[in-house]
């Protein structure tokens, strides 16, 4: 959809849906058309291990908001976005650094084809920065006027003798090979970094969240800070709240742009289309690879009770392109997404309402049930795929407790389980955390099917 057949909402009927968005401030915010922007460069946004292109689903629409065309930017899908253990050794399923930079380059191209732009600027979330940096350094500098690294490990996640090829160890050649030379950054491309003050899971100096507890990693919390680059501390945000959240928002779009953006909500379009991609876990492994054959309905639901409030408002089947949709719905529905494809367990996703369209609302069915969920008779999962729950620092409820699976302190879990009796089936689970709210059904385990509330901010 071009941007010249976009309505924004306008006035008070707008500001009840979004008050309830967290990057929304009723009283410093005005809702209108944002102007075009013709200064800022396309973008090419990168995911980062075993992630994919939906995680910046957010940043997408808040630079649309802010003028940024639809259309000059691109987030990219890496077909296997899981590392290998050692770099160098061929692994199903997993790439190498090699890989990332072959298929990034091809994006950049793309992007340059599709705007006519000489040269572009590329963000990135952890692995993500590796592919960012790997392209720069070996012949694509020109490309490129900004990168903005966000949470990368830059001098690894352990510096440690053992296993040098695996990409994450700092000692290992592939980061020696990045960082060697007394600016760690390539000359012509301006370069951001930004970190955590403290609780990024892979900037700690001890080893217990890579399986070695007290085990010195040899790493700080300033590792993600390069020489050469401007290099900003966020404050107590995670690992993936230093590229999603609102605040990261903030300095991406400055730093690429020149200037403060002119909000940091979302403003809401009338008229939503959705569609993405379907993919796939091959031996267990997740991937970016589409999956055929796959059925995709969605609902309506009730805010309140996550029932359905009719029949499926869309149900397509996906291709050999693994592509569903699109999907028409309006912004302040809350939606149940029904993937069903072979082989994998029937997934209902709840989402609260989707404010702007977006092509890259991309599927995974959920894990199989395994052995941990025997004699539950329904399973229901929170998750949350911009960032990790923090306590005490976030307000973490499913059905009305804080989840006993989430540890306190330094933020690690982006899901939870709540396993429930057959006397539970089919009732609504609550699901909170800090401004967003998704109410999900206990579906059947019996029937091969776990729900799954899946939080956007």
């Amino acid at each position: 959809m071009s941007l010249t057949r976009r309505t924004m909402l306008r006035g008070a009927g707008a500001l009840p849906f979004l008050a309830g968005n967290p990057g929304f401030s009723a009283l410093a915010q005005t809702v209108s058309t944002p102007r075009v922007v013709a200064d800022v460069p396309p973008v090419l946004f990168v995911h980062g291990n075993g992630d994919h292109a939906a995680l910046w689903i957010t940043t997408l629409w808040r630079m649309e908001s802010n003028g940024v065309p639809r259309e000059r930017m691109l987030a990219i899908n890496f077909t296997d976005p899981l590392a290998r253990t050692d770099d160098k050794v061929e692994q199903a399923n997993r790439s190498s650094t090699e890989d990332q930079r072959r298929e990034l380059g091809e994006a950049v191209k793309e992007l340059q084809r599709r705007t006519g732009a000489s040269r572009i600027a590329l963000v990135g979330n952890s692995r993500g920065g590796y592919s960012i940096r790997n392209y720069i350094r070996n012949g694509g500098g020109a490309d490129i006027s900004h990168a903005v690294l966000c949470g990368v490990p830059n001098h690894g996640i352990y510096e440690w003798g053992e296993g040098l090829g695996g990409e994450f160890n700092g000692r290992g050649p592939f980061l020696r090979g990045l960082n060697e030379g007394e600016s760690e950054v390539t000359p012509g491309t301006a370069f951001l970094t930004l970190r955590s003050d403290g609780i990024d899971k892979y900037a700690q100096a001890d080893g217990r969240f890579v399986g070695k507890p007290g085990t010195p990693t040899g790493v700080t919390s300033d590792s993600p800070a390069l020489k050469g680059a401007t290099n900003l501390v966020l404050g107590a945000l995670d690992h993936r709240e230093v590229a999603f959240h609102p605040r990261a928002f903030r300095e991406i779009y400055k730093f690429i742009a020149g200037r403060e953006p002119s909000r940091i909500e979302i403003v809401p379009e009338t008229e939503i289309k959705l569609s993405g991609l379907v993919t796939g876990t091959p031996g267990g492994v997740v991937t970016n690879r589409p999956v055929s054959g796959a059925t995709v309905e969605i609902y309506r639901v009730s805010a309140d009770t996550g029932e359905r409030t009719g029949g499926p408002i869309h149900s397509s089947q996906t291709g050999a392109d693994g592509r569903w949709g699109p999907a028409q719905v309006e912004p302040g529905w809350y939606l149940e997404i029904v993937l069903t494809s072979a082989g994998s367990p029937a997934t209902h996703f709840y989402r609260s309402p989707f404010p702007r369209s977006s092509d890259v609302v991309h599927l995974r069915a959920a894990r199989p049930l395994g052995p941990a969920d025997a004699g539950a008779a329904a399973v229901v999962l929170m998750s949350r795929p911009r960032g990790y729950f923090g306590l005490p620092r976030d307000v973490v409820l499913i059905d009305g407790r804080e989840p006993k699976d989430v540890k306190s302190g330094v933020p690690t879990d982006s899901v939870t389980t709540l396993r429930l009796p057959a006397e539970e089936v089919g009732r609504p689970v609550v699901a909170m955390f800090n401004g967003e709210r998704i109410v999900a059904r206990a579906w059947p385990a019996s029937e091969n099917r776990i729900a799954i509330a899946e939080l956007t901010y």
